[in-house]
């Protein structure tokens, strides 16, 4: 990623609010080589792709570059995010009723920034870490003192339903940002940087590894499936913030 910032891009595809490039692709593949070498066993799921057995106990999750569209445009405001989960154990997720429960719970998460060589790690039995320093989630109770950060989805629709509780959280908070990389949003969460992160339509690679690291570093990682093909709403904060959120949301 470092070597490719200020190169011209490969497109594969785009939308209004996205892009893919071949990059991404090019990551996931020596991710995937590389885990797959030293784990044979673990199955792998990524924003780009699949592989290995899905009903197998672990399973590796995946963003080769988490802030495609900052990444394209030479922003250097992106990251690669793994998460590693087990099957079995009790998931944490808020499940509309009727909806099965994923079967399967982070245990270890990892996220890297190359434009800052910052590494956000946490597992089981380990703290939250950033760059091997034990890191907390921040402590302010008031949205009037926090730093938020929002994104808005991918589509016109998802877009159109955050913009209100955009204005909203615009008006009340010290500052609320829009980074561009759900990935760093939270990892700057875990460490105290911002105190939430909120959005509506995130997918489980842009999340699992750094919900898990705001979750042991002390915070809140709440989040719920949308029942389709959209993702989960988000709103990942330092403990003392969501109900705030929420009731700017109604």
């Amino acid at each position: 990623m470092r070597k490719n910032l200020r190169a011209v891009k490969k497109v594969n595809a785009h939308t209004a609010h996205d892009v893919k490039l071949e990059l991404d692709v090019r990551c996931q593949k020596l991710i995937e080589r590389i885990l797959g070498d030293a784990f044979p066993d673990v199955a792998f799921l990524g924003e780009e792709g699949s592989a290995g057995d899905a009903n197998a106990p672990y399973r590796w999750v995946v963003d080769p570059i988490d802030g495609t569209v900052n990444f394209s445009h030479g922003i250097p405001h992106a990251c690669v995010c793994i998460a590693l989960q087990e099957m079995g154990k009790t998931s944490k997720t808020r499940l509309p009723k009727g909806q099965p429960s994923d079967p399967y719970q982070t245990v270890l998460g990892l996220i890297y920034d190359p434009f800052q060589d910052e590494l956000w790690t946490a597992t089981r039995t380990d703290s939250a870490r950033l760059n091997g320093r034990v890191i907390e989630v921040s402590n302010r109770t008031r949205l009037e003192d926090a730093i938020c950060v929002m994104g808005y989805g991918k589509n016109d629709a998802m877009i159109r339903e955050s913009l209100p509780l955009f204005g909203k959280l615009t008006l009340r908070c010290r500052k609320l940002r829009n980074m561009g990389s759900a990935g760093l949003g939270l990892a700057y969460v875990a460490c105290g940087r911002f105190d939430a992160y909120i959005e509506r339509g995130v997918s489980l690679w842009d999340i699992a590894a750094g919900g898990f690291i705001i979750e042991r570093a002390g915070g809140e990682f709440w989040h719920e499936p949308l029942g389709n093909q959209d993702g989960f709403r988000l709103i990942a904060n330092n403990g003392h913030l969501r109900r705030k959120i929420e009731s700017l949301a109604k």
